[in-house]
């Protein structure tokens, strides 16, 4: 098991997402041998996910890989998380782009990659429909280890 991808909901407030939880994860996959983490860096949890690995970047010799659906894919953030995508977007190894414009279809292209080029899917899944809801099932379909908080 050497490489770790994340999936989870953008909206994180007002849920039982815990940043130490997901923190602890990310060190205690990297201590077991996990080297290589992918990231979709979208809003929410991916961000979240970015950041922790980052924070680990200093104690361990682990890369941080963005897996971009389009080039644009910031677009329509807040210019917060505009700031955020590009700060987190500097600090990664690696960058993967699936296709150089948005259309249909994209994000899930995106989430397959994802699924398909990780040995392990960490998600924060708390509703039975969207993106991240199709991204576990498809893992499950793949055989996939998940590790849900």
């Amino acid at each position: 098991m050497k490489t770790c991808a994340f999936t989870g909901h953008r909206v994180l407030a007002g849920t039982d997402y815990d940043a130490h939880l997901l923190e602890r994860v990310v060190a205690d996959l990297a201590a077991a041998g996990v080297t290589r983490f992918l990231c979709g860096m979208a809003i929410g949890f991916d961000m979240e996910a970015a950041k922790a690995v980052v924070a680990l970047k200093d104690k361990r010799s682990v890369e941080l890989v963005a897996c971009l659906p389009c080039a644009n894919q910031s677009e329509r953030f807040s210019q917060k998380n505009k700031l955020l995508y590009e700060k987190l977007l500097n600090l990664c190894d690696e960058r993967v782009l699936l296709q150089e414009n948005y259309t249909d279809g994209c994000m899930q292209r995106r989430d397959r990659y994802l699924v398909d080029n990780c040995d392990v899917l960490v998600c924060f899944l708390r509703r039975s429909r969207g993106g991240t809801y199709y991204t576990v099932k498809y893992a499950e379909r793949s055989g996939k280890k998940i590790i849900s908080l």
